[in-house]
């Protein structure tokens, strides 16, 4: 990477300086991020799945734990991904077994998508454990401070990704 006109080389893999003390906040986000994506791909690899078809599956649980449906469509849109990508995407999820399709109840061109006793239990073997230890480090963040970290991460998001900006679909 090109430093900055009138910039020596440094150890940052930023074009700031190391030196600002919020930069550890910076690097800290950048190694969760690492970790989490690392996590997902273990996860996947575990459920011989893809990391597309576990998001799905994840946005499914959630949804329908939440006690509202999800459509084909509405997946597409929340993968960000072709609609003949999400029947392709269904039939491999449905013959794994994780999800099952049922007709929409006013709409019969749709299907409602949720997902099967047999993925509720193997999400929850992958990820109760760590949801527990997640919680045990959220707790360990000072009552005062859960607001502020909250807005920052938040901020954060809406910085990468503008366009989901304050989408509680991703929580």
């Amino acid at each position: 990477m090109d430093n900055p006109p009138g910039r020596g080389v440094s150890s940052s893999p930023y074009w700031y300086e190391d030196s600002d003390p919020t930069v550890g906040l910076l690097h800290a986000l950048r190694r969760f991020r690492r970790a989490d994506q690392r996590m997902r791909r273990r996860m996947s690899f575990d459920m011989d799945l893809n990391a597309t078809d576990v998001e799905a599956l994840r946005h499914i649980i959630a949804h329908n734990a939440a006690g509202s449906s999800v459509t084909a469509r509405e997946l597409a849109t929340h993968l960000d991904i072709s609609t003949a990508s999400t029947a392709k995407l269904l039939n491999r999820l449905t013959e794994s077994g994780h999800v099952q399709r049922h007709p929409h109840p006013d709409d019969r061109r749709s299907v409602i998508v949720t997902a099967t006793d047999h993925a509720h239990a193997e999400v929850r073997d992958w990820l109760t454990d760590m949801h527990q230890r997640m919680l045990e480090i959220a707790h360990g963040v000072p009552e005062e401070s859960r607001q502020a970290v909250t807005d920052f991460l938040e901020s954060m998001a809406d910085c990468l990704d503008p366009e989901t900006r304050g989408d509680a679909s991703d929580r």
